[in-house]
């Protein structure tokens, strides 16, 4: 069993590499929720339904969210009206958003839901949310608070970041499935996820980083230089009071980690660290990542 650590882009990148080597029934990925919310009365979990879709073959890999060939009628006639629904939602994913609020208002946990579209979508991988419990990641930016969907999709990630908080009214603790499925692994791979709002709502529930202590651990590293590969990590990292680069990615995961990746072209000296080809922008680099990663904790 490979498990990942998984936001929403970087690390589904891995994750389509690495089923070229393993059956998919073999992989598991705990996926951050931190960026769940209700919008338009149904439940959306962006980075969970890309893990979904991604290994049901409905992803549309140009965007790394939704569904290939999707429509907006709904969302077009929802901002036509002025409902406010800032995150542009296709119709067929709308319906999975449906779905899963209503199994929630019914009483059934993330993780069960979850299972449930999986099985509907004949998805054979685990898809495993971080935490049954609602958590928020927060942006504060000139003195207000907004969910961080807003800040990144409603204002493009063009606000200054004074800070970045994690809300909840029960602290999350991981499931039973999420700490079985890191005992249980191989090895558990973090993807080049944002480390600050993908990984590390991750590692704040409970028990994740004591079980990650006995398991060997991969991360692959999110930037070159001190430019992520994509997204607001840069920001964030700041926010946080970290350098934007691989450097203090590694010092972030150190307590657990056992082997790190950073890509050939990053000026930024990480000691110890491996080196390879970690962007996955042209056809098959993240199959020969996802080798690499493989060799490196196998030891061949």
């Amino acid at each position: 069993m490979i498990t990942f650590l998984s936001g929403g882009t970087g690390t589904p990148k891995l994750v389509r590499g690495m089923r070229r080597h393993v059956p998919d029934h073999e992989i598991s990925v705990v996926v951050n929720t931190a960026e769940d919310l209700w919008m338009s009365g149904n439940f959306l979990s962006p980075d969970i339904d890309t893990l979904i879709y991604l290994f049901s073959g409905l992803l549309n890999t140009t965007s790394w969210w939704g569904q290939e060939g999707d429509t907006f009628t709904t969302h077009d006639e929802l901002t036509r009206l002025d409902s406010g629904e800032y995150v542009a939602i296709g119709d067929r994913d709308r319906a999975i958003h449906i779905l899963r609020g209503e199994l929630l208002r019914r009483g059934m946990n993330l993780t069960r839901a979850t299972a449930h579209l999986c099985a509907s979508l004949k998805v054979r991988a685990q898809v495993l949310p971080m935490t049954n419990t609602q958590v928020e990641t927060i942006i504060m930016t000139g003195g207000r608070e907004i969910h961080f969907q807003e800040y990144w999709v409603r204002h493009r990630g063009t606000l200054p970041v004074d800070e970045v908080k994690r809300r909840w009214e029960t602290p999350p603790a991981a499931t039973p499935e999420v700490l079985s499925a890191i005992n249980s692994a191989e090895a558990v791979i973090i993807g080049p996820s944002n480390p600050i709002t993908s990984i590390l709502p991750i590692l704040e529930c409970g028990g994740v980083v004591e079980a990650l202590e006995s398991v060997p651990v991969v991360a692959v590293s999110p930037f070159i230089g001190d430019a992520p590969v994509s997204g607001p990590a840069a920001a964030l990292m700041r926010a946080r009071g970290f350098a934007p680069d691989s450097a203090a990615t590694r010092d972030l995961y150190a307590r657990f980690l056992d082997f790190f990746v950073q890509d050939t072209r990053d000026t930024v000296g990480v000691p110890g660290a491996t080196r390879m080809d970690t962007l996955m922008n042209r056809e098959g680099v993240d199959e020969s990542l996802a080798a690499g990663i493989l060799s490196l904790v196998r030891g061949t």
